[in-house]
């Protein structure tokens, strides 16, 4: 599975690994000649645990990055959650210094401080989403329908962003003008009171990030991306399509477009004043958002405690993560369509849009929705705040106990500390897919799979999760 050329003893097994982050590094890289160990003396296992630890704070710093847009540095509390963060950042990253450190266990336990910053920071962004745009309700948005006038599409995770754009457009009086729609993760903007009051944010284009080459192709209107994922020219020739007209924001870049600096949208608007109407997509396809976690105990959390012990809810699947291209990701559409009808699916992430587009009705003999759309990737803390919840009301001391199963697709970092926080608060029995990360070896897979019984999926819904479908 992790490429080893034949088996060995547990004791032996090192795979070949990179690294060249000191001066007494063996030529080109210690590693690249199939040594066991780093001049220094670090395994390969090591060198992997370390790139794991980096991979889980790039994907902390930018949730701490959205976090830190929102929050109030006048209010301790605020700046108490933001230090308790970057102090797990400073100390990790210290950590994987040269000669530093060398024992297992010790990287393990610095992965799950990540974990548990992971915890923390996407609670803070979720309070402070809440703080600033209000709590999101069951929204229905049109998917692919914009009308005749001119447009911009916003792409990318940042809704502080996005109500920014649309309060200078309102300041300009041009609501009437330019209308505003939303691609991939930013769908579940639709869904918040404070952005929702825009009567010129009109619809969802697209799906996952991954599709904006066609999309942004199509588009005639102004586009602007705000934070990863973005393609760029050397990956496209087809972004040559709409580079002109391609705008990013903050720490989003690609050679070609225009930034937006200093949160001076003035350039933008007046390009898209200057472009055709949008033509060319009418469709009556409408997709759900909005089921916040505070949201679900808000609307549904006793009828969902009242299902579970009368028997008409028996089991809850999280279904959710990063989307990217393949056919292999299509296992994630037909796990979610074999859920049983009497079961709850819990989402989010763009990977939702591999079965967004399917109306799941309601569990039957109740109206609890069997589809509940928990927004962007860093709301994934929903669904733990959630577990929780169910089992306390439930009585169930260990988490693990709950009628739960989890399927999580991983494309970049943020996936990689989401995994984390869930391992941190000693999450068990999850599936990741569809194919094991690369900078994993046997020995951090296989101890991942001892702890956690962490599994990597096998392609065939029915191998993975038999008996839970046919509960």
């Amino acid at each position: 599975m992790f490429g080893l050329s034949k088996k060995r003893d547990k004791k032996s097994v090192e795979l070949p690994f990179l690294c060249w982050q000191c001066e007494m590094s063996a030529p080109n890289g210690c590693g690249t000649h199939g040594e066991e160990k780093g001049v220094c003396g670090k395994t390969a296992t090591k060198a992997r645990l370390q790139d794991l630890i980096t991979y889980g704070l790039r994907g902390l710093a930018a949730y701490r990055e959205h976090a830190r847009e929102l929050a109030d540095l006048d209010n301790p509390e605020d700046r108490k959650r933001l230090l308790e963060i970057d102090d797990v950042i400073g100390e990790s990253l210290y950590f994987t210094l040269t000669n530093v450190n060398f024992n297992f266990d010790e990287h393990i336990q610095q992965l799950m401080k990540i974990g548990q910053a992971g915890v923390k920071v996407m609670d803070l962004l979720s309070d402070l989403h809440v703080r600033a745009l209000g709590l999101p309700q069951p929204t229905e948005v049109p998917q692919n329908k914009a009308e005749k006038a001119k447009g911009i599409l916003v792409s990318g995770h940042n809704l502080l962003m996005l109500k920014k754009l649309l309060q200078r457009i309102e300041e300009r009086g041009l609501s009437d003008k330019i209308y505003v729609y939303t691609h991939s993760e930013m769908l579940p903007a639709h869904a918040y009171p404070e952005l929702k009051r825009y009567k010129n944010l009109k619809g969802n284009i697209g799906k996952a990030w991954f599709d904006q080459t066609e999309i942004f192709a199509k588009w005639k209107g102004t586009i602007v991306v705000n934070t990863n994922c973005i393609v760029p020219p050397e990956k496209s020739s087809k972004v040559n399509e709409y580079i002109d007209r391609l705008y990013t924001y903050k720490v989003v870049g690609v050679e070609g477009a225009k930034k937006i600096e200093n949160d001076n949208f003035d350039p933008l608007i007046d390009h898209t004043l200057q472009l055709p109407d949008i033509e060319g997509f009418e469709s009556d396809e409408k997709i759900k958002t909005g089921h916040h976690y505070l949201t679900v105990l808000d609307f549904y959390g006793e009828k969902i405690l009242n299902a579970i012990k009368e028997g008409k809810l028996k089991r809850i699947w999280v279904i959710a993560g990063c989307d990217a291209p393949g056919r292999a990701r299509n296992y994630f559409r037909e796990l979610a369509l074999a859920v049983p009808k009497d079961h709850l699916i819990i989402t989010s992430s763009c990977g939702k849009f591999r079965f967004n587009d399917v109306d799941f009705g309601f569990i039957p003999g109740t109206d609890i929705p069997r589809y509940i759309d928990l927004g962007q990737c860093n709301d994934s803390n929903g669904a733990v705040h959630l577990a929780f919840t169910v089992a306390k009301a439930l009585g169930i001391e260990d988490v693990n106990k709950l009628p739960v199963s989890i399927a999580l697709m991983w494309m970049e970092q943020k996936a990689i500390l989401i995994l984390l926080a869930l391992l941190s608060l000693g999450i068990k029995d999850i599936y990741i897919g569809p194919r094991a990360p690369q900078f994993l070896n046997e020995d951090i897979y296989n101890f991942l799979k001892e702890t956690f019984n962490l599994k990597v999926i096998s392609g065939d819904i029915y191998k993975d999760f038999g008996k839970e479908l046919a509960a």
